[in-house]
């Protein structure tokens, strides 16, 4: 079963015994019919089939990422690469078929072929350059990211057309990710269940000194095991990229983490020698539902993972007890389970309709809400930036009457395109996105235009789809207007760093360009380095210490955000502000207190509380039907030490 079907031992009798075992050989299917029925009892809105479906979609690019990762745990290792490895895959499906007109069909052979070839790397370092799994696959979540960041030179590339249909539907209803998904698990329960190369995975993993003395070839496996791990990895990146019409250089991050977690959910032991297919799949659809219906309880996305870790604690904990209660897993390729395991999927489908049924008769005669509910999916909550555009649009909402849920997409196209399918299937009055890329939000707000749900774009704008208004600063003004800032207190002249926010961010492609424009004007300043910090105070700390040991001559700094500015005056110490200028972005609290200090010498603000305010307001107008702006303007304007005890962002 899921969790690898288990024989009981002898002498338990009677039904509750009996009843007993089954859940402990069954834990993850417990637990996915457990979450059904209870946020189908929480929530009126997640026993839809719109919803279900989104579940499905959701759940396929990380349950294909954990049929490949299975190969590799069954057989004890470990792969922390298949996030990087499937958005490298996707890159140069994308790069080689737009870019530079390779046919479509070989560019997609090119892709998996990079998969393959990043798997037979790891298998190599680890079967025989004897690096452990860990550091071995560590190494290619590093260099694949950083190819798919050179070879797309750190933006989205448009994903072919003809591909970008694997993100469609069928039939206007099926979606073809979830054909995806069940074709790669039948594949995956293939090659675990029937195939030499399977039991020589369950054999390697149950005592590989063994395995090599009964004759096995145990390093030559090993390649195979991985290379399937990368072929995994790369149709996930494919189908990833083409939910989001576009290759993301940054796509899949952390992803790794998801496909491990579903496949221990799922009942396999880091130990190796245990696990299946069905259990992985289970596990991939836990992390799903449990998503999905947190967020359409609006729970907070910090909370999120503090309930996804807690769940993934519990699922190994299940696993040691029911260990200790004595059950034995059938050996793998047998058939003595098989029709125990569809007996136990057919009682647990017939339990939980039944459940199910019951249970959504508690919202059947509830009385609908008055008040408009309405969704705001912010690119993170992770920068005060975007802390004060919730703290804006919640404050309006209060002040409207209106029933706003917040959620965080943590900088990850994919989690957001995830969030807007949900707003759009809980049929809310209107949507406020804030894109983490333009491009990749395009299919989730037409799939919302669709249903007839307005849509408010608030910061940055979304590419190839239609949008009520678009409330936001002009990116590329404002990074003009902060390098006349450095420029004119450099009295014209002199030497500047520029520390860039994450690659791939529409935010950072702009204001770099702003930043480039703004300092034509400026022949007499030099830049001396450009460099990423992923809008991050640690990482602008850092980058700019390092920046420092090479042009300690520097007078100037210009920050594509305060965080990255805060980090740099760290790192100068009693240079900011004195001998050498910083000018940062978004006027932030910290940053306003860093001008008032006199250490930042000025914050192209944007007042982010005005953006998220004036983005619920219109997203009201046009819920009622009333004329909205299609493009809002919230000037910018220059905050230094004179003007800062006027200005409230």
């Amino acid at each position: 079963m899921a969790t690898d079907t288990l024989k009981s031992t002898p002498g338990a009798g009677g039904a509750t015994s009996g009843l007993r075992r089954l859940l402990l050989d069954n834990g993850a299917l417990t637990a996915l019919i457990v979450l059904v029925v209870a946020l189908s009892a929480l929530s009126g809105d997640f026993l839809t089939t719109d919803n279900l479906l989104n579940v499905g979609v959701q759940a396929a690019v990380t349950a294909v990422l954990a049929f490949g990762v299975t190969f590799v745990i069954v057989s004890a290792g470990i792969d922390l690469s298949v996030g990087s490895v499937a958005a490298l895959s996707a890159i140069v499906l994308a790069w080689s078929a737009t870019s530079h007109g390779v046919p479509v069909v070989l560019a997609v052979v090119l892709s998996v072929a990079t998969g393959i070839v990043a798997g037979l790397v790891n298998g190599f370092l680890i079967a025989y350059g004897k690096l452990p799994p860990f550091i071995a696959t560590l190494a290619m979540l590093s260099v694949a990211r950083g190819l798919s960041l050179v070879i797309s030179g750190g933006s989205p590339i448009p994903f072919p057309d003809s591909v970008s249909h694997l993100g469609d539907t069928l039939g206007g209803w099926l979606p073809v990710p979830v054909l995806v998904m069940v074709v790669m698990g039948l594949a995956a329960a293939v090659v675990l269940g029937r195939t030499y190369i399977g039991r020589s995975m369950y054999a390697i993993g149950g005592n590989e000194e063994a395995a090599r003395l009964s004759g096995l070839r145990v390093k030559k496996q090993k390649l195979a095991i991985y290379a399937l791990s990368g072929l995994f990895a790369a149709v996930a990146g494919i189908v990833l990229a083409s939910r989001l019409s576009s290759a993301q250089p940054q796509a899949a991050d952390g992803y790794e983490l998801d496909a491990i977690a579903a496949v221990v959910i799922g009942g396999a032991s880091l130990a190796g020698g245990t696990g299946k297919a069905s259990g992985t799949l289970i596990g991939a659809l836990i992390l799903a539902v449990l998503r999905n219906g947190l967020n359409l309880l609006n729970v907070s996305a910090f909370w999120q993972q503090v309930v996804i870790g807690v769940v993934i604690a519990l699922a190994v904990l299940l696993d040691t007890v029911r260990r200790k209660a004595g059950a034995t897993p059938v050996a793998a390729g047998t058939g003595g389970g098989k029709g125990k395991q569809a007996g136990t999927y057919a009682l647990a489908a017939v339990v939980t309709v039944a459940v199910v049924g019951a249970t959504s008769l508690l919202h059947g005669g509830s009385a609908a809400s008055t008040a408009p509910r309405m969704g705001l999916s912010l690119s993170t909550l992770n920068n005060p930036f975007f802390v004060q555009i919730r703290a804006g649009a919640q404050a309006e909402a209060k002040k409207l009457g209106v029933d706003l849920t917040v959620t965080d997409a943590q900088n990850d196209a994919s989690q957001q395109a995830n969030q807007l399918q949900n707003f759009t299937s809980s049929g809310l009055g209107a949507i406020i996105v804030n894109p983490v890329d333009s491009d990749a939000a395009s299919n989730s707000v037409k799939a919302a235009d669709k249903a007839k749900i307005p849509v408010i774009a608030v910061d940055r704008g979304v590419n190839k789809a239609t949008v009520n208004a678009l409330v936001a600063s002009d990116n590329v003004a404002g990074g003009e207007l902060a390098a006349k800032t450095v420029a004119e207190k450099l009295g014209g002249s002199g030497k500047i760093v520029i520390l860039q926010g994450q690659v791939g961010t529409s935010a950072a492609r702009e204001r770099a360009e702003g930043f480039a424009k703004g300092l034509k004007a400026y022949p007499g300043i030099q830049v001396l380095a450009q460099q990423p910090a992923d809008f991050d105070r640690t990482k602008g700390l850092d980058v700019m210490s390092n920046l420092l040991q090479a042009h300690p001559d520097v007078q100037g700094v210009i920050a594509a955000n305060d965080e990255m500015a805060l980090g740099a005056i760290k790192a100068l110490g009693s240079k900011a502000g004195r001998s050498v200028q910083v000018v940062g972005f978004d006027g932030t609290p910290d940053g306003l207190t860093a001008v008032k200090g006199g250490t930042l010498y000025a914050s192209v603000a944007q007042q982010p509380s005005q953006l998220g305010r004036i983005a619920v307001d219109n997203a009201l107008r046009a819920v009622r039907g009333k004329k909205v702006e299609p493009t809002v303007k919230v000037p910018v304007k220059v905050v230094t030490k004179d003007n800062v005890a006027g200005f409230s962002g």
